[in-house]
């Protein structure tokens, strides 16, 4: 079962603000490149079409704190890790290692929360249930990869009902 995935990718130019530096919402479209190729890395999508209403992952949670700045063409490491697994539920936290700084060091370390959502024909959403063969791939990755959990990179915990 799966825990983890890493990405490799170069900063484009065109991610880069004024300062020369990675603009704080490119972190957040990482985050959903590296959740996407996890997901790819598992023989499925995001976009679940198996019988019954069409299926998605919207995030209820996302956060990112930065301690180093990303710089164009840096070699940049996506480390996704499983946080948590719940019957409707998933939370990554995903680690950005500058793999171009002498050492490597780590530029920020973000967390998203996902639910699946049944789409209906009136265009309500439903939580449900994730897809056993998804959910059946997917373990928690291991506490001394995670690391404690600390005041604020938690999540919100005010999101029972959807779990």
């Amino acid at each position: 079962m799966a825990f983890e995935f890493k990405l490799q990718r170069r900063v484009e130019f065109s991610e880069t603000d004024a300062a020369g530096i990675v603009h704080f919402s490119q972190f957040f479209r990482y985050m959903e490149s590296v959740e996407h190729a996890f997901i790819r890395s598992l023989g499925h999508s995001v976009l679940w079409h198996e019988p019954g209403p069409p299926l998605g992952f919207p995030r209820v949670h996302a956060s990112c704190d930065f301690t180093a700045p990303l710089r164009f063409e840096d070699l940049v490491e996506l480390h996704l890790l499983v946080r948590e697994k719940r019957s409707k539920t998933l939370t990554y936290e995903i680690r950005f290692t500058n793999l171009s700084a002498t050492p490597p060091r780590e530029a920020a370390r973000g967390r998203v929360t996902v639910v699946c959502v049944a789409r209906h024909p009136d265009g309500t959403f439903t939580a449900t249930r994730l897809p056993h063969q998804l959910a059946a791939k997917i373990n928690i990755a291991p506490a001394e990869l995670l690391g404690p959990v600390t005041e604020g990179n938690e999540g919100n915990k005010d999101r029972a009902a959807l779990r």
